[in-house]
Formats: C-alpha cells, structure tokens, sequence
C-alpha cells in the first residue's frame, strides 16, 4: 500500500476531482467524486464551521461512541473505471474492514485524521507521474474549490435543507414554524 495525502479538490468540465499524491513515490491518483462527497471534503479542507453535522461527522460519532477508530482507509481496486475502497476500522485490539466508496472514506478519514492508502495495483494502472501543470488536470480545464465556493455550497445545502422542513411545517399544519422557516429561507437567498 502506498501511503497518499489529498492534494486538491478540484472542478473539471466533467465533474469534481480529489487528486491524491502519494508521499513517498509522488505520483497522483485522480479520483472523480459526487458533489455531496466534494462539499463534504472542501468543507473539511477549508475548515468551514457547519451548524449541524454533516453524514460523515455523524458517522465519525457513531464511531467514536462506539469505541472503536478508524485507523486507515484503503482504496484496493479499480474495476471496469470504478475505484473501490474499505474503512478499517479497530475496537478491543481486532479490525474489521467495511466496504466503501472511495469518496465517503477521503471524507471520513479527514474527519478522523486517518491515514489515506492506495493499493499499489491501482496506482500503477490509474497513477500518472507528478510532473508540473499536468498532475492537476484530469480532463480538461480544474479549478481548484476556494473556501467561498465551499461556504456557498454550504449555504445552498442549507437552503435545500430549509425549503424540506417549510415543506414539512406547512403539511404538519405548524404555521408558526413555517413562518420562521421562511423567514431565514428568505434571508438566506437574499445573501447568496
């Protein structure tokens, strides 16, 4: 296994991508990601203050109140273009390995500064060299994701979010939630 810290997240015309950088032999791995899986890490990467939790930190809980640790996640395949990873986790001296997608697992071993792995198969087949400019472009033109655009993606989950629970308030007859829900919906979009 080959050590890998993120690099960057990055937008490319064909989606959002983690770029990997192993540590000790320095190549890059591009990983293409949803756009929840993207929040979540950019969130992470920039340090921006969620009023909830989000899926990942809720998960890094449930962890944590159940004793156990993540103690490194490891990206072991890549099959017909999809990259596969597992969580392993220790509880009273034993580890257990848990299937997962690459994404969720980058996401959650920054929230519990675990360690990052990829089999030495899958960089050989997806790695290429870090050579410059060229290591931070998948397909296309990247940019990297500023920690604006991870607060306005906040923001837009958070409206999302909001507009479900008026949705809510309103079939559930509590009009004076409703309102209130509203009320911040309406601030929120007047913001951003």
């Amino acid at each position: 296994m080959i050590p890998v810290k993120i690099e960057q997240l990055l937008v490319s015309k064909a989606g959002f991508v983690v770029l990997l950088r192993g540590l000790e032999d320095r190549r890059v791995l591009h990983i293409f990601i949803g756009a929840a899986e993207a929040q979540a890490i950019a969130i992470k990467l920039n340090d921006v203050d969620v009023p909830r939790p989000l899926t990942h930190d809720l998960l890094k809980s449930v962890i944590e109140n159940f004793g156990a640790e993540l103690v490194r996640v490891e990206i072991t395949d890549l099959r017909d273009g999809t990259f596969y990873a597992r969580l392993i986790l220790r509880k009273a001296g034993s580890e257990v390995e848990i299937d997962s997608r690459p994404s969720d697992a980058m996401a959650l071993a920054l929230r519990c500064s675990a360690p990052i792995f990829v089999a030495e198969k899958v960089m050989d087949e997806a790695g290429r060299p870090a050579n410059g400019e060229d290591d931070t472009s998948p397909e296309g033109s990247t940019q990297h994701v500023s920690e604006d655009e991870a607060r306005a993606a906040k923001a837009a989950a958070l409206i999302s979010k909001l507009k479900k629970d008026l949705e809510k308030a309103i079939q559930d007859e509590r009009y004076e939630d409703a309102a209130r829900i509203r009320d911040e919906l309406k601030r929120l979009e007047n913001v951003h």
